[in-house]
């Protein structure tokens, strides 16, 4: 909002006030506002990497991109580039989760998907095609959904007991019988 400054001699100088700059601490956070919010900051390692984006304001995931050409072979794997480089703020991570329409409509699924903190090599999505047709993957397909999520790393404490529960060591399907 502009301010009027009058002067002795009648006229009035309008002053806008100076503009903030954001300073950012080293977690990619803005320090100067009320609600701190992190930084996503991306890196692109080639032409063909995509920023992630979300496909609505309410989407928790960032959709991922292939930054080449591939084929994953019917009931196979293979590894696909993005070509993107991540850092994220520390107390979270990154998680890679696969798309809905792909696993769906082409049994698409998506493996080892945590990316650390402090990692800064480039992003790769693991993809296994649980179906019996190869899956083509062209340049800029979305294939997958980078997370970021809060994360405890509470201190580990060995002890000889631990307390006692209803469930015990009740373990696979023990709780729906």
């Amino acid at each position: 909002m502009a301010q009027a400054d009058e002067r002795g001699n009648g006229s009035t100088e309008v002053k806008e006030p100076s503009p903030k700059i954001q300073k950012i601490d080293q977690n990619g956070v803005h320090e100067a506002s009320e609600n701190p919010v992190p930084l996503f900051r991306v890196k692109k390692l080639s032409d063909k990497a995509v920023l992630p984006s979300r496909a609505s304001p309410l989407s928790a995931g960032y959709d991922l991109s292939s930054a080449t050409e591939t084929k994953v072979p019917a009931r196979g794997k293979a590894l696909i580039p993005t070509d993107l480089s991540i850092a994220i703020s520390e107390g979270t991570y990154a998680r890679i989760a696969p798309r809905s329409g792909l696993a769906w409509k082409h049994s698409i699924d998506v493996g080892a998907g945590v990316i650390d903190a402090d990692y800064r090599g480039p992003v790769g999505v693991i993809l296994f095609n649980h179906s019996d047709v190869d899956f083509e993957v062209k340049v800029g397909d979305r294939i997958a959904q980078l997370i970021i999520q809060k994360i405890m790393t509470p201190q580990v404490v060995e002890v000889d007991d631990l307390d006692e529960t209803v469930r015990g060591d009740g373990g696979f399907g023990s709780t729906g019988v």
